[in-house]
């Protein structure tokens, strides 16, 4: 694994190019996360539900829409995506969970073929128990902690793994990877750090400490699939816009984060599905890799 840096990279699966990420706020991360003072306001106010609650509410004033422009330069984002135009937006929250047209993320055919749940850089592993570490030497993934519970995480002890994560220039809503029949979401409380790879490099645990959603889907050919979506800093809400318990499609819409970064993660059963190849070589050199939602994660086995 490499050493843990303040410069970000990721692979782009679409030009097979190394890319840095434009790190929204990486200087107020790199101060908060990498520097004995950050400590103060992290755990004074920033991991606390109500500095994300109340930075939601200022994202979602009218005149927050001001930013819009600014921030569409910024990341270069693709406007001829939008399913609405970019000044029709009431709110910078608007516009952050935007949605998209309908042909902008194709999902992948196939039966047999699993699809991205969200845009955004992912890391995916085949079987967690033969994971030594991710991101950085000694950092493993606590599956009791995550679903607090050992009884539902022991089915994907030896499983596999995919972490989406979503930075604030994304797409911004979720949705399902595969068929089946889904739970509702159940929360699971915590705080908000952020789960930017400066915070994450050096504290994975924050998948377990932070503010979660867990839902099943329950499937003929991958078994019980888990899905959670993690809030972080920032986040004003997650919010559902699937209506469950019902049957679903893959690719069909599950709901949208509000402002911030923030992180699907998907568990898969040992032995039930086989993740990409180019997902599990560039994750096995801690290296994330771009993808967008619908796109093939991998199939079943």
């Amino acid at each position: 694994m490499p050493a843990v840096s303040d410069e970000i990279s990721y692979m782009h699966r679409y030009d097979g190019c190394i890319r840095k990420e434009k790190v929204y706020g990486q200087k107020w991360l790199n101060f908060i996360y990498g520097s004995p003072l950050g400590s103060i306001p992290l755990w004074g106010a920033i991991k606390r539900s109500w500095f994300s609650n109340w930075y939601g509410r200022k994202m979602s004033r009218p005149e927050s829409k001001s930013k819009i422009p600014d921030f569409i330069r910024e990341y270069e984002l693709d406007v001829s995506e939008f399913a609405s135009p970019s000044n029709s937006f009431k709110s910078f929250n608007e516009f952050f969970s935007r949605k998209l047209k309908m042909d902008a993320r194709p999902i992948c055919e196939g039966s047999q073929n699993l699809s991205f749940p969200a845009d955004g850089r992912h890391l995916g592993f085949s079987n967690l128990a033969r994971t030594p570490s991710i991101f950085v030497k000694g950092q493993c993934f606590d599956l009791p902690s995550l679903f607090q519970s050992k009884e539902l995480a022991e089915p994907y002890e030896n499983g596999s793994l995919v972490i989406s994560r979503l930075c604030p220039v994304d797409y911004h809503r979720f949705h399902f990877p595969i068929d089946g029949q889904a739970s509702p979401p159940k929360l699971i409380n915590g705080f908000l750090y952020s789960v930017n790879p400066i915070a994450l490099r050096k504290e994975i645990a924050i998948f377990w400490q932070n503010k979660r959603y867990l839902s099943f889907i329950e499937t003929k050919s991958a078994g019980r699939v888990a899905q959670f979506l993690v809030g972080a800093t920032c986040v004003g809400s997650v919010s559902f816009t699937a209506n469950l318990p019902h049957a679903v499609v893959k690719g069909e819409e599950f709901g949208y984060f509000s402002f911030g970064g923030s992180s699907v993660l998907t568990l898969f059963e040992e032995s039930k599905v086989s993740l990409s190849p180019d997902l599990l070589e560039h994750s096995s050199d801690g290296i994330e890799l771009y993808a967008r939602m619908g796109d093939q994660m991998g199939s079943l086995s």
